[in-house]
């Protein structure tokens, strides 16, 4: 069965959550606009879409917060985002200030089939040109 196709912005957008929310704490609505460098009532809108999808909870002024389907996406989105970094470090030689924009780009677009085939030959890598820990297939974090 394919996975739904959720928009960049979507995808973005849970991202953004989930690096702002702390053991599960809810994130302001205007915290992530600011994050997200957008207008309160914009992030607020999208906050109303991702709860319809099942990706949120939302209280209204008390902040929204991944579910578990929620921070399974964002963590998949950070996944490709940080393969990506590596690969196109390591194998096309892109200088490591170069590679977050294109990452940016290309993380939306990535296949399950493409991602695995850039994590086995960059040899299952554990942390992306930054230091920062790339999680594993199954969306787990390295020890």
């Amino acid at each position: 069965m394919a996975k739904p196709t959720l928009s960049d912005a979507i995808q973005d957008y849970l991202k953004a959550i989930y690096h702002l929310q702390h053991d599960g704490d809810r994130v302001s609505v205007t915290a992530l606009a600011r994050e997200q460098k957008v207008a309160a009532a914009s992030a607020s809108g999208m906050v109303k879409k991702l709860a319809a999808l099942g990706l949120v909870e939302h209280a209204p002024y008390r902040g929204v917060r991944l579910t578990r389907a929620g921070e399974k996406v964002a963590v998949e989105v950070i996944r490709h985002h940080r393969l990506l970094e590596l690969y196109l470090a390591k194998t096309l030689g892109l200088h490591v200030d170069a590679v977050h924009d294109e990452a940016d780009r290309l993380e939306h677009v990535l296949s399950d089939e493409l991602e695995a085939k850039i994590d086995s030959a960059l040899g299952y890598p554990t942390h992306d040109p930054h230091g920062d820990p790339i999680p594993n297939a199954d969306l787990q974090w390295p020890k």
